[in-house]
């Protein structure tokens, strides 16, 4: 199942990342998975919340450019070499990641990584197929 990531583009200015979460604090959103990406004059804030139709509601509703988009959050062990298991799957398969983040979420012994994929449906056939666990919401 998709987990749906909201992408905010933020201007690089001092405060802006603040702003975004006062919105979400004062919607009652919980942020569960965040990443951050910037240039000279521009970031794009990538979260993942526990209510995400209100959170791109309340961000729009703010100012705010919103874009939301399907990620894989997948589960695995938090021990050496479990990630680049997931690595070399995709690679073997040539199913491209766009990138990646953790979350905080997640179980004692085991990672959360949030996969953007180039090809979703396939990637999501080799994670099950590979016996790994979806994460289906936060």
């Amino acid at each position: 199942m998709a987990i749906k990531q909201i992408s905010v583009f933020l201007e690089n200015n001092a405060g802006r990342l603040g702003e975004v979460t006062k919105v979400l604090t004062q919607a009652e959103i919980n942020i569960r998975a965040i990443s951050i990406a910037d240039t000279a004059d521009f970031g794009i804030l990538r979260l993942i919340v526990n209510k995400s139709a209100e959170a791109v509601k309340a961000l729009n509703e703010a100012g705010f450019t919103t874009r939301s988009s399907n990620v894989a959050a997948v589960e695995i062990d938090d021990t050496p070499g479990s990630l680049a298991r997931v690595m070399e799957l995709f690679q073997k398969s040539k199913v491209n990641i766009e990138y990646l983040y953790a979350s905080l979420e997640g179980t004692v012994g085991k990672a959360v990584v949030i996969f953007k994929l180039g090809d979703y449906e396939k990637g999501l056939q080799i994670i099950k197929e590979n016996g790994f666990s979806m994460i289906e919401s936060f």
